[in-house]
Parts: C-alpha cells; sequence; structure tokens
C-alpha cells in the first residue's frame, strides 16, 4: 500500500483523498503501481486548483458581476466536494470561501457606488431644473436662453435615472420652467410690434434724407452727414427683419453712390497730380546725389535750385506727400549740418548763405500762404489742406533756418 499527505491507494486498488471530515474514496486503479493511480489522481485536483485559480484572477482582477461568480464558486465548491482527485481540497474550500467574503463585500460597494450614484444623479438633476427656473424667471436673452433649455433637456435624458417619484416631481418643474419660459419669449415680441413700428418710421427718415444727398457732389460735409446718419441709424433701434432688410438696402445704395462718386472725383484728382509726383521723385533722385555734402556753398546752391523746381513743381497725391516732402527734408537736412560745419571755419560766409536759406524759405512762405488763401476763397477744402501742410513744413525750415542765422548775430 502506498500513501501521501493527501491521500493513499488500498491494497484492492481503491484511492482515496484525506479531507477534515475524513477519507473518501475517489476512484479505483488497477492497471499499475500506487504511485501512478496518486499521480493521476493529483493531476485531476491540479485541473480543479487551475480553476480555482483562474476564478480567483477573474474576481480580483475583471469587473465580474457579483451574481455570476457566486454561481461560478457554488458551481466549483460542488466539484470540489465531489471531486474525484487527491490533494489539499480542504484549501481549495477555503479558498472558495474567501472569494465568496470577497464578493460580498464586491456587492456591498457596488450597491454602495449605486447609492451614491443616484445621489449624485438627483444632484443632478436638481441642478438642472434650478437652472431651467432661473432662466424662465430672468434670462431675457431669448435665442441663447431657449438653447440653453434644450441643452439642459439633453443633459437631464443623459444623467442617470432616479427613484420613480423625485424623477416625476423633478421633470414637472422642469417641463414648468420651459412653458414658463416660452410664455415670457412669446409676450416679450408681441410687445415689440409696437416698438418696431417707431424704429420703421425713424428709419424710413434716416433713408429718405440719404437718398436726398445721393447724388451731392459737397464731398466733405455730406461725408460728415452719412456719418451721423450711420449713427442715427445705429441708435434707432431694429425693425422687422423684412423692414430691416429693405431700409438698409436703400439706406445702403444712397450711401454708395455718394462715396463711389466722391472716390472717382478723388481718383482723377490724384491722376491729374500723378505728373507732379513724378517731377519730384525726379527732383529728389537729383537731390539725393548731393550727400555726402563736401561742398557746403554748392550743396546749398544745387538744392536751392532744386527747391524751387519743387515748389513749381505743384501738389502730389496725399499718399506720397509725406514720402516726397521727407525726403527732401533729410537732404536738407545732410546740407544744414555741413554748413554748420563750415561756418566753424568760415563765419561770415556761413552767415550768408544762412541768410540766403532764411530769404528763400521767406519767400516760398510767402508764395504758400498766396496759395492758401485763394484755395480758401475757392472753398478747395483738399488744397487748403494740402497748402497748409506744406506751409507747416516751411516754417518748420524756417525757424531752423532763422536759429542758425541767429547765431552769428
Amino acid at each position: 500500500m502506498s500513501t501521501d499527505p493527501w491521500g493513499r491507494v488500498d491494497d484492492d486498488g481503491t484511492v482515496y483523498v484525506r479531507t477534515a471530515e475524513g477519507e473518501r474514496a475517489v476512484g479505483s486503479w488497477q492497471a499499475g503501481e500506487p504511485e501512478e493511480a496518486l499521480a493521476y489522481f493529483h493531476r485531476k485536483y491540479d485541473e480543479l486548483a487551475g480553476q480555482v485559480t483562474l476564478l480567483e484572477q477573474r474576481v480580483r482582477g475583471t469587473d465580474l458581476a457579483p451574481a455570476q461568480a457566486e454561481a461560478s464558486i457554488v458551481k466549483l465548491r460542488e466539484a470540489v466536494a465531489e471531486a474525484h482527485a487527491v490533494g489539499d481540497l480542504d484549501a481549495l474550500k477555503g479558498r472558495l470561501d474567501a472569494l465568496t467574503a470577497l464578493v460580498a463585500q464586491r456587492r456591498e460597494e457596488l450597491k454602495a457606488a449605486r447609492e451614491h450614484a443616484r445621489a449624485e444623479a438627483r444632484a443632478v438633476k436638481e441642478r438642472i431644473v434650478a437652472e431651467a427656473e432661473r432662466i424662465a424667471d430672468e434670462t431675457t436673452h431669448w435665442k441663447s436662453g431657449g438653447e440653453r433649455l434644450r441643452q439642459l433637456v439633453e443633459e437631464w435624458k443623459a444623467a442617470d435615472r432616479i427613484d420613480r417619484a423625485t424623477e416625476a416631481a423633478l421633470w414637472k418643474r422642469l417641463s414648468a420652467a420651459r412653458t414658463a419660459f416660452a410664455k415670457r419669449r412669446k409676450q416679450y415680441f408681441a410687445g415689440l410690434d409696437e416698438q418696431r413700428e417707431g424704429v420703421r418710421a425713424a428709419k424710413e427718415r434716416i433713408v429718405a434724407e440719404a437718398e436726398e444727398l445721393a447724388g451731392s457732389t459737397d464731398w466733405g460735409q455730406t461725408a460728415a452727414i452719412y456719418r451721423d446718419l450711420m449713427q442715427q441709424w445705429k441708435a434707432a433701434g431694429r425693425a422687422s427683419r423684412e423692414v430691416e432688410d429693405e431700409l438698409w438696402g436703400r439706406f445702403k445704395a444712397a450711401q454708395d453712390q455718394f462715396f463711389q462718386a466722391r472716390s472717382a472725383v478723388f481718383a482723377e484728382r490724384d491722376a491729374s497730380l500723378a505728373a507732379n509726383a513724378q517731377a519730384k521723385e525726379e527732383l529728389l533722385a537729383e537731390a539725393e546725389k548731393i550727400v555726402p555734402v563736401t561742398d557746403a556753398r554748392a550743396a546749398r546752391a544745387v538744392l536751392r535750385g532744386i527747391l524751387e523746381r519743387w515748389e513749381a513743381a505743384g501738389p502730389v497725391p496725399r499718399d506720397q506727400r509725406d514720402r516726397l516732402e521727407g525726403g527732401l527734408r533729410r537732404i536738407d537736412e545732410a546740407v544744414r549740418k555741413a554748413e554748420d560745419a563750415e561756418w566753424k571755419r568760415s563765419n561770415p560766409e556761413a552767415r550768408a548763405r544762412a541768410q540766403s536759406t532764411v530769404d528763400q524759405l521767406r519767400a516760398s512762405i510767402e508764395q504758400l500762404e498766396q496759395r492758401l488763401s485763394k484755395a480758401q476763397a475757392a472753398g478747395r477744402a483738399k488744397d487748403v489742406k494740402e497748402a497748409e501742410e506744406a506751409l507747416t513744413a516751411r516754417r518748420s525750415w524756417l525757424e531752423e533756418a532763422e536759429r542758425t542765422l541767429a547765431e552769428f548775430s
């Protein structure tokens, strides 16, 4: 007879397993040695133990449902109790007992989680209802308010369900809030009709004035009036969409007619000044050859001649004026710095040059003042502006030239 800690083989070939409750026959072996019999029934035990281990892994490592886990435990417990195997069956029972306790704990945890989820769902739905009621009572942004209410309904549908009574009561409040909002919005828009009629009358007056001015050639004053009409339009409020679109189309058409005509006139004027700009481009290129200044007296003489031709060339388009005037001013500054250096070596000559520059600038200013007077008398606002800007530049140069001349006194 051969034995091991968990079982034995009787002389007649009966195989027994030892448990806490005593021995139990698990099979019969007639074809070989007792060790072979025990090895065979040990393998049966290992297969059963493997099933227990797999279940342990599933329970501990996955989200296996408690009911499914309990059913598997019951099935394995029956298999262990009736097992035709040799091994520590009591240990397997103990492991199944531990799993039973773990599954029971898992069940309680899931129950608590469900209760917590229901509490959270109730809080979510109470928040949804509270926001819906606030929108129904306070919101005047009708489009965004209506959209938000639709979003709240979708959030309600996405939230977990709670107990039926509370769910029904909260849904009733949510529905009442949506109804109240819709009613208040309807009343608001009904009240807009009278207001929109007043807006329509005000904008018709604005449009009539705009259409009357569409053919004006008093460019400056009329442009200012159109800007004022635009401010009146914005301040008047909104009429119904159809009326608003029709009146705005008429207003914009009148405004476009005026400004397109003005742009055409200005473009024609700028085109007429293009030749002047080209002449001054060439004069500026000629003046730039003066620098670097090696002979201040000669440079001043050349620049004086250029300045005379510059004045004779006439006005240029506004978008080129600053660049051209600035370029000539930089040449003048370079010549003046050279004169200052030469003055230190020859005071009388420097004084004479300074006096000549002052005289030239004074003569230029006198000519510009005459041009300004003529432009003002003729009401040519653009020519007035150009003459004033040129005078500002010449007076700045004259101030600097007079300061230089004063240094010789």
